[in-house]
């Protein structure tokens, strides 16, 4: 297979686009950053952490996120997992009310072909929130 990527891309805040996740290894090329290509059909290049609701909706419009897939090296999914999703799915989960939040440094700047930047940073990630339980009183 003939890779052609970008490798210095820029994500969608215009900075260089940082690595999603290397465990579990995401991408459509396997090299942990959202990075896209002509071969990309899906175009996965919006970097989420994924929830519990947005993998039980992926699944129940058959994309298996959770089932682990050791042929594939494919360990499955769980909540809290960083990984590169299909800009068209998130929308999908957004317009649903389940879209996970995303890691705009590792989200490739594609996705703004898509989706609008105010719509990214309205469902950024920060990894300074309180978890849920531990809300400050």
């Amino acid at each position: 297979m003939t890779r052609t990527m970008q490798i210095d891309a820029l994500n969608v805040l215009g900075g260089p686009l940082q690595a999603c996740s290397f465990d579990p290894l995401t991408g459509f090329f396997r090299d942990g950053c959202c990075h896209t290509g002509p071969q990309d059909s899906g175009t996965h290049v919006v970097c989420a952490r994924v929830t519990d609701a947005f993998l039980q909706f992926s699944l129940a419009r058959g994309n298996d996120l959770v089932t682990p897939r050791p042929q594939w090296r494919f360990q499955g999914l769980k909540a809290g997992d960083r990984w590169c999703l299909c800009v068209s799915r998130w929308l999908e989960a957004y317009e649903a009310g389940v879209a996970p939040p995303l890691v705009l440094e590792a989200t490739h700047a594609h996705a703004l072909q898509h989706v609008d930047l105010q719509t990214l940073q309205g469902l950024a990630w920060d990894p300074a929130a309180p978890k849920r339980g531990q809300e400050a009183s």
